[in-house]
């Protein structure tokens, strides 16, 4: 069972940055973020490939968002910047040992999860 543990949500103005950290308890092939907005089910927002780093974006977030990772720390990092109001969410870190590149945006594909993580982004 991998243990997923997020932090570095919070409280930011309009057009300010936050950076999300997610540490996995072990190795796994593919690490993302998604997010979940009240009364709806979550959505895809990034994903990286632990082998290579190859990135993948939702199309709201491209440019303004960046999916880094630390394989030597299981961790990868989500910087936020430029955000909107419409950002405000409870973020997920996801994880999973066999994903493929097809599925990573796919929520139901992903066996691991972190406890989520509040971003308020005020107007």
């Amino acid at each position: 069972q991998v243990q997923l543990v997020e932090s570095g949500g919070g409280l930011v103005q309009a057009g300010g940055s936050l950076r999300l950290s997610c540490v996995a308890s072990e190795r796994t092939r593919a690490m993302a973020w998604f997010r979940q907005f009240p009364g709806k089910e979550r959505e895809f927002v990034a994903a990286i490939k632990l082998s290579g780093g190859t990135a993948y974006y939702t199309d709201s977030v491209k440019g303004r968002f960046t999916i880094t990772k630390d394989n030597a720390k299981n961790t990868v990092f989500l910087q936020m910047n430029s955000l909107k109001p419409e950002d405000t969410a409870v973020y997920y870190c996801a994880a999973d040992k066999g994903i493929i590149q097809s599925s990573l945006g796919r929520a139901s594909a992903y066996d691991y999860w972190g406890q989520g993580t509040q971003v308020t982004v005020s107007s």
